[in-house]
């Protein structure tokens, strides 16, 4: 007699599909932006004042002597990180969901799948259900896009009623609703409008994207809305983009381990992914070579912890606070968490299921990454 396998609770399979357990990949980035644009507000308090008191208009922000007030930073910068935050997260969300759909219609998630069990594949959703539960998240996180992100501030020279919009943030926005959807394929919703082959993932550009989105946007978001909508800077003038500069360069890193997870789970499945055609880095380039660029980008996370350093000290060479400085390496206390990783991806014999551990593991190692660097930034301000 063949048992079947027993059904979890609904609640159970959405939980399953939405993955909520991979949404520190995009949150903890956030919280890495949020400590830098504290720090950037200490660092250039003066010089954000000024370009608020001259481009705010004077009727709408000004105190009792007719200067523009720069907010407290506890009062304007958590409320952007939180709606970055809950994009982010809608969007990991919104694209977990069309991956379980995707997956399972191209032929990619089969009963040989290595990986953890999907929503979609085990039928207790059916891709009908799945799309839907996608759609929901992705109009949630439009939502947020149009409401929070993309209307800029009126209070720095823009009247309510002739409000402009941030075309960075609407790039951001709308790029990040279509690669929710891009990033596995499939014929739903890209199917309607021609694009039914259109794969990020499965061209093997998939590392790249979650870089992009998932490291350098993700970190430089909040400090981008804080320069825009509170301090008032236009994003295309050397000021703003020099000040943005710092947040980019953390990004960086944060990118890297992110990178890192989609490498150890691209290695995990890259046998079943060559009968789907699945053309994964991993794929593409053997599994010696994602074991190497596992071990380039956590390795290289950490190298830029040393680089930040040396940044550091050289702000503080001429005054008494060169101790801030070694706050730079406090990312370096999460390297024992490394350790088992790399012997174990790039140094190691396992595949397939054996790496399941390794893709939670590699998750784990980005967060406490970044609050160690979030933590550091704050204490160094």
């Amino acid at each position: 007699i063949i048992m079947s396998e027993p059904i979890p609770s609904k609640f159970q399979v959405w939980k399953l599909a939405a993955r909520p357990h991979t949404l520190t990949a995009s949150i903890v980035p956030v919280i890495v932006g949020y400590a830098l644009t504290l720090q950037l507000i200490h660092r250039n308090s003066k010089m954000l004042l000024q370009q608020k008191s001259s481009s705010c208009s004077a009727e709408n922000s000004t105190n009792g002597s007719g200067v523009c007030a720069l907010d407290d930073p506890a009062s304007t910068v958590l409320p952007l990180a939180i709606q970055f935050a809950i994009f982010a997260g809608l969007i990991q969300i919104s694209t977990n969901l069309h991956n379980d759909y995707a997956d399972f219609v191209k032929g990619a998630d089969t009963d040989s799948r290595v990986g953890q069990a999907r929503a979609t594949q085990k039928g207790w959703l059916t891709p009908y259900e799945t799309c839907r539960g996608c759609v929901l998240c992705l109009f949630a996180a439009l939502l947020v896009g149009v409401n929070y992100l993309i209307p800029t501030n009126n209070l720095c020279g823009v009247g309510v009623d002739d409000l402009e919009y941030d075309p960075v943030m609407i790039f951001t926005v709308i790029s990040s609703l279509f690669n929710a959807v891009a990033y596995t394929g499939g014929p739903f919703p890209l199917g309607y409008i021609g694009l039914g082959n259109l794969s990020i993932g499965y061209s093997g550009l998939g590392d790249l994207f979650v870089f992009a989105y998932f490291g350098v946007v993700a970190t430089v978001g909040t400090p981008y809305l804080y320069l825009t909508k509170v301090a008032c800077f236009s994003p295309t003038t050397s000021q703003a983009q020099q000040l943005l500069y710092s947040s980019f360069l953390y990004s960086i890193p944060i990118g890297f381990l992110g990178t890192a997870i989609i490498v150890v789970n691209n290695l995990r499945d890259r046998n079943t992914d060559i009968h789907a055609g699945k053309k994964t880095m991993a794929v593409r380039f053997g599994g010696t070579f994602a074991k190497m660029e596992y071990f380039i980008l956590v390795m290289g996370s950490y190298g830029f912890c040393i680089y930040f350093w040396l940044l550091e000290r050289e702000r503080y060479h001429d005054n008494d606070s060169t101790a801030k400085a070694w706050m730079a390496l406090l990312p370096l206390l999460s390297f024992p968490m490394a350790i088992p990783q790399l012997k174990a991806v790039s140094f190691g014999v396992k595949d397939g299921q054996a790496l399941n551990e390794h893709v939670g593991g590699t998750a784990k190692l980005q967060m406490i990454y970044c609050i160690l660097m979030a933590v550091g930034l704050v204490a160094s301000s």
